[in-house]
C-alpha cells in the first residue's frame, strides 16, 4: 500500500462507503470480491476475500484507464 502511496483511510473509505464490482466466489482460501471507490480525489480498486472468522485484504491499487473506463466499468476488448 505504502509504495503505491495509497493510506489506510483510503482503503477504510473504498470497504466502507465503495461498491462491489466483481464477485470472485471459486477463490481460494476465500471467495473475494473487488470493491471500488470514486471520490474527488482518487479511483481505488481493493480486492477483498471474504472468509468465515475474518476479512483478508488481498491487494488494492488505482485502476488504470488502459483496464476501466470508470471505476467501476471494464473497457472492452
Amino acid at each position: 500500500m505504502a509504495e503505491r502511496g495509497i493510506t489506510t483511510g483510503a482503503i477504510e473509505q473504498a470497504i466502507f462507503t465503495g461498491e462491489i464490482i466483481e464477485e470472485y466466489s471459486d477463490d481460494e482460501p476465500c471467495p473475494s470480491v473487488l470493491m471500488g471507490i470514486e471520490t474527488t480525489d482518487i479511483m481505488l480498486h481493493v480486492v477483498i476475500g471474504v472468509c468465515d472468522d475474518h476479512l483478508r485484504i488481498i491487494t488494492c491499487y488505482y485502476p488504470d484507464d488502459t483496464h476501466w473506463i470508470t471505476y467501476n466499468e471494464r473497457r472492452r476488448e
